[in-house]
């Protein structure tokens, strides 16, 4: 059904309504209007990797393993898949038993598309890392797996959190972030521009905080830019309780009525929350229009009509046989495969068969808070770590397991003394031939701020550094004079540098998903061979960055930085050996920077074992002052080649990824010389380092 005749049918219903009616349609838990064959609806419902809180479904891995993969195919039958098991769910639970529960609607509120500006933000897991660029590529096709391209839109997603939102969680509900006008058009409008213009999303959600003394959920940035310049045709809906905000910790109102008008007159069409519960209140008093009133109906109820919740469908077919199929657990396990990081190698991966007996240690190796992230499912099965290990190690090798110590307390019994298990942890590595150390956090330490809009109390990291006993832990193991690899399981870049020197191999596994372990361990014995890229900048110390709360882009992520890092955005080694043999570019002209150029790489495979690459490429204008510090992302493209294949890589830099923006946030065409740097990474010293080689530079 196209969006003429949904809003038709939706105006059409909606003029039969009172004001009351149309009113109480705009809560997340709208109810039930019987004398017009309206069904309760409660939209609230997530699928950030996967149907979120709503029993079980396939569970991939957090969205910041996603960004690892750099993989936009992958990311469109996620989408895909998210969105046939959120319909069959919705078929069993709601349209045939008639619970109409909260997560159990079609309107997921996903993906997240913020920037992860800062590694302490404990939200930035839930992101596709701190590139607007990378964001963006990978959100469009996971929205459009989603919503589909049937007769009706399969499930709807939502863009969020509008607009400039990274962090301080225990802050969000009273800051005002004030972003240059370059910062803001250059790194975070992009993404959610993106997802409007490219994607067609059907929702975006505004964020806690305030952007330049407006709050974001009542934002003149929901006309004047989402609107009227991007030309959003979709429903606005707020955060959760982001509303009542306004009056309670912003001051930008005095009470729910003023405060639930101040949000609907800018556009905010749903209310996550309680505030809209006031708006007759605020209607009887001449704060809101019958006619705004209605418009924010009709929004939300073209959504409805789009979804089919009023008709038959082609997916209602879609039943519980179609949730966690086995073909879905097998895209899990692939893009698992994909988002493993190898940071490190000096040779000891993959293992060989002579290493008969191997410590597993740490509070990360058998526990499965940390296969999840946060905003997760319940899968049927949960793989970890050790037992990935342990299925790929086969029957030959002996697995020793010590946890270690606790993730964060240093005394978790009170009636033993500090570090109580670090003693067994010694005695395991002394009777083993090398260590594989898994360590981390998982969604208590990193996360959310805990509001009674969230089931979980977590939020911000201090610093960077990893939780004291495991510090302990890490200094046991590096003096038992034991090889040792590495596996960190986080949702952020975390502090390295205490066994970045020693260790003999470090593999940034994230939250890989429920059975995540499975990937680790084949990764480790070499049935998979790992080709994840960084998302982010793993920085060699927190002091390298500016202050959390300072939303300046300078001196963040990788087109900013003036310092080098310990591992770069879009770094991560392989067991193979691809090399990039060549490079051209279809236009080198000035031209090239009106219209954009195709990219031809010439990839090929040196090695003797099935190797997937990611060719990067980055430009940089050089004598353009408006130009980022260093470089940018501008295109990428994963490849997968078999022993001795060559193959040529074409890529379309668009005009628009080469622009510039100056002081006042315009995009311009840059001046001057473009350069332009093919690669597996950026064109950086450090990568250049670690790679023992240079990308290729172009010239436009």
């Amino acid at each position: 059904m196209d969006r003429i005749k949904a809003r038709k049918r939706a105006e059409e219903l909606v003029s039969k309504m009172t004001v009351e009616e149309a009113a109480s349609q705009l809560r997340f838990d709208a109810p039930a209007i019987e004398r017009l064959g309206v069904p309760e609806y409660n939209w609230w419902n997530e699928a950030l990797h996967g149907v979120a809180r709503a029993g079980t479904a396939t569970s991939f891995p957090q969205s910041i393993a996603l960004g690892a993969t750099f993989d936009q195919e992958l990311l469109g039958r996620i989408g895909e898949t998210i969105a046939s098991e959120g319909r069959a769910k919705y078929n069993e639970i709601s349209a045939n038993i008639g619970d109409r529960d909260i997560y159990k609607g079609l309107t997921f509120w996903s993906p997240n598309v913020n920037v992860f500006r800062d590694p302490r933000w404990g939200r930035g897991q839930e992101t596709y890392g701190e590139d607007p660029y990378l964001i963006s590529r990978l959100a469009i096709p996971f929205i459009k797996g989603i919503q589909g391209n049937g007769e009706y839109m399969k499930a709807a997603a939502c863009a969020k959190h509008f607009a400039v939102h990274s962090g301080p969680e225990a802050k969000r509900h009273e800051f005002d972030v004030k972003p240059s006008k370059k910062d803001l058009r250059e790194t975070y409008l992009p993404a959610f521009e993106a997802c409007i213009k490219e994607a067609g999303v059907e929702s975006v959600m505004g964020a806690y905080n305030r952007v330049n003394g407006e709050p974001c959920c009542g934002h003149s940035f929901i006309k004047d830019i989402i609107r009227d310049e991007w030309g959003f045709e979709g429903h606005f809906v707020s955060d959760c309780w982001a509303i009542r905000d306004f009056h309670e910790h912003h001051k930008v109102t005095k009470n729910s009525e003023e405060s639930a008008a101040l949000a609907l007159k800018k556009g905010c069409d749903l209310n996550c929350g309680c505030t809209y519960v006031h708006l007759m209140k605020a209607y009887n008093k001449g704060l809101v229009t019958e006619a705004e009133i209605r418009e924010a109906a009709v929004r939300l109820f073209t959504t409805r009509y789009l979804l089919g919740l009023f008709d038959k469908t082609e997916y209602d077919g879609l039943t519980y046989l179609d949730v966690e199929t086995k073909e879905n657990i097998a895209l899990a396990k692939r893009a698992s495969d994909e988002a493993v990081v190898l940071l490190k190698n000096d040779g000891i991966l993959p293992l060989s068969s002579d290493k008969k007996v191997i410590a597993v240690i740490g509070p990360n190796a058998d526990a499965r808070r940390p296969l999840m992230g946060n905003y997760y499912g319940t899968s049927s099965e949960y793989i970890t770590a050790i037992e990935g290990i342990r299925k790929a190690a086969g029957d030959d090798v002996r697995i020793l397991y010590s946890e270690g110590c606790d993730l964060s307390n240093v005394k978790p019994d009170p009636l033993s003394r500090d570090y109580n298990t670090l003693a067994e942890a010694k005695a395991v590595m002394s009777r083993s031939d090398l260590v594989v150390l898994c360590i981390g956090l998982n969604e208590t330490l990193e996360g959310e701020e805990g509001d009674q809009g969230n089931q979980y109390a977590s939020g911000d990291k201090n610093d960077l550094a990893f939780p004291k006993p495991q510090l302990k832990l890490i200094e046991a193991v590096k003096a038992s004079g034991k090889p040792f690899i590495t596996v960190v399981m986080t949702g952020s870049a975390m502090d390295l540098t205490p066994f970045s020197e020693e260790a003999s191999a470090i593999l940034q596994a994230w939250y890989p998903g429920a059975r995540g372990g499975l990937s680790i361990g084949d990764i480790i014995f070499g049935k998979v061979n790992p080709s994840g890229k960084l998302p982010v900048t793993i920085y060699k110390s927190v002091n390298d960055l500016p202050d959390f709360e300072d939303y300046s882009m300078k001196n963040r992520t990788y087109k900013y930085t003036e310092h080098e890092p310990l591992y770069p955005f879009g770094f991560g080694l392989t067991y193979g050996k691809v090399k990039v043999t060549g490079a051209s570019v279809s236009d080198s002209s000035a031209s090239a920077r009106e219209n954009g150029f195709d990219i031809s790489v010439s990839v090929k495979n040196e090695g003797g074992i099935r190797t997937s690459e990611v060719v990067q490429i980055y430009a940089k204008a050089l004598e353009d002052r408006n130009e980022v510090r260093n470089h940018k992302l501008v295109g990428f493209k994963r490849v997968t080649l078999e022993p001795g294949a060559s193959e040529e890589v074409i890529l379309h830099i668009t005009a628009d990824t080469l622009k510039v923006f100056d002081d006042e946030g315009n995009k311009v065409t840059p001046e001057g010389k473009i350069a332009v740097y093919a690669g597996f990474g950026q064109p950086d010293e450090r990568t250049k380092q670690l790679y023992n080689a240079p990308a290729l530079e172009l010239t436009i």
